[in-house]
C-alpha cells in the first residue's frame, strides 16, 4: 500500500511540475507574439510616414 502511495505522489509531483513549466512556455510564446505585433505596428507607422 505504501509503495502505491509513493508512486502516486511522485506522479502527482511530476504532473504539477510539467504543468507549471508549460505555463511558462505559453507565457513566453505570448510575449514573443506581443513583441512581434509591436514591431509590425512600428513598421506600418514608418511606411505611412
Amino acid at each position: 500500500m505504501k509503495t502505491n502511495f509513493k508512486k502516486l505522489t511522485i506522479a502527482a509531483i511530476a504532473t504539477v511540475a510539467f504543468a507549471l513549466s508549460g505555463c511558462n512556455t505559453v507565457q513566453g510564446v505570448g510575449d514573443d507574439i506581443k513583441s512581434a505585433g509591436k514591431k509590425g505596428e512600428e513598421v506600418i507607422k514608418d511606411v505611412k510616414n
